[in-house]
């Protein structure tokens, strides 16, 4: 298990998607654990984190135990990959996991632009360099959107993948009120107008806090102290642009591996219309989680975890690996 004051990047020599050089220990950071939101949030995760030269953007990564890969890729959000903590300690038991801080989130270093193409090369690259097989992509929100486009093209780089309320599966408009909650926090990052935000992606955001207020504590004041960063703020516009662009139904057709959707039933941010339009299009499977908006594995992470545990289940990797 990660100690607290151990988590934080690790520098290493990489270029491209090929490692040069091994990981060196990080030196100790200034701010204290108990002062550093994003240390709180990764408190006694099982995961080492390393941070790699993807495509030619540093990225920080997460990764740990032992089985059949399972990458987890985040949504939108300003916290990147550390937003996946309350269901690591389940799923490391039985899998190997890799989480990633997509480009300008999280602690990974920003790119340009956050487009179809630098995402696909940046995502394709870290699969090359972390994997030694074809993992399950779990895939949220804005990145799922860019996740599905990624299957279109690289086929040969996934066993399987898992769309996670992603919302350009179908045709998409984003709710004004969402719009205007997302404006004002870009403008003014305040826990205010994060607890705004909260009420968008979350079905009963007090509920979901009392699961662990420590915890939810820091995820606020993560996103807050991220929201001030200047390249995530870029990084997250051109998210939601690239990310809400409707995928043709041909495209999607085109998915060659075995995909499902997992979806919460109350989700406002991408409504579940959205999946079940494609799974009626598509055959693809979709899981329900009951009681839960855009986030269940925050708000209802034991349903979460037994619908995706379904899934890596039923589908064996197309290699044969497990």
């Amino acid at each position: 298990m990660v100690d607290p004051g151990d988590v934080g990047p690790k520098p290493a020599s990489y270029r491209d998607g090929m490692a040069t050089a091994s990981d060196t220990e990080h030196a100790t950071p200034a701010r204290s654990p108990a002062h550093d939101p994003r240390r709180r949030l990764l408190a006694g995760i099982a995961l080492r984190e390393r941070q790699l030269v993807v495509a030619g953007a540093p990225t920080v990564v997460l990764e740990g135990g032992d089985g059949p890969a399972v990458v987890l890729l985040h949504g939108g959000i300003e916290t990147g990959g550390a937003y996946w903590a309350p269901v690591v300690p389940r799923l490391v038991e039985t899998h190997r996991l890799v989480v990633p801080d997509a480009p300008g989130l999280g602690a990974s270093e920003p790119m340009a632009r956050l487009d179809d193409e630098t995402v696909g090369d940046w995502l394709a690259a870290l699969l090359r360099l972390t994997g030694d097989g074809r993992p399950t992509l779990v895939a949220h929100s804005l990145l799922g959107s860019l996740a599905a486009r990624f299957a279109v093209r690289h086929p040969e780089l996934l066993g399987r993948l898992v769309i996670y309320g992603a919302p350009a599966i179908d045709r998409y408009r984003m709710p004004p009120g969402l719009v205007l909650a997302a404006i004002r926090f870009d403008l003014r990052p305040t826990l205010r107008n994060h607890e705004r935000f909260e009420r968008w992606a979350f079905l009963d955001p007090d509920r979901t806090k009392r699961r662990d207020p420590g915890w939810f504590e820091a995820f606020g004041a993560y996103c807050v102290s991220q929201g001030r960063v200047r390249h995530v703020k870029r990084a997250m516009r051109q998210l939601v642009k690239a990310g809400t662009r409707r995928i043709a139904e041909n495209d999607l057709r085109r998915i060659e591996i075995p995909a499902t959707l997992l979806w919460g039933r109350h989700d406002r941010m991408a409504p579940l219309r959205l999946a079940e339009s494609a799974t009626a299009a598509l055959g693809w499977p979709l899981h329900v989680i009951e009681d839960a908006g855009h986030v269940p594995h925050l708000e209802q992470p034991e349903a979460f975890l037994e619908a995706l545990g379904g899934v890596l289940d039923e589908q064996r990797p197309s290699d044969g690996r497990r």
